[in-house]
């Protein structure tokens, strides 16, 4: 695995993650952060970045949903 491209990867998702929800870069890195997305992403990397835009932003909101207190 290649650092730079696990980087990349998470870049491309939080961007793509941001556009699709009309969120802000700020909003988006809070979310992520309090949900540890990030880990997320770069622990799935190898199964991530062989899916389209839509599969990894409906995954990333599955992923914070089912970590959000009722």
């Amino acid at each position: 695995m290649n650092r730079d491209n696990i980087i990349n990867f998470t870049v491309y998702c939080l961007e793509e993650y941001k556009a699709a929800k009309g969120l802000n870069g700020k909003s988006v890195i809070a979310l992520f952060n309090r949900y540890q997305v990030i880990d997320y992403i770069q622990n799935c990397y190898e199964a991530l970045h062989t899916t389209g835009r839509q599969y990894i932003v409906d995954d990333i909101h599955a992923y914070i949903e089912t970590r959000q207190t009722p």
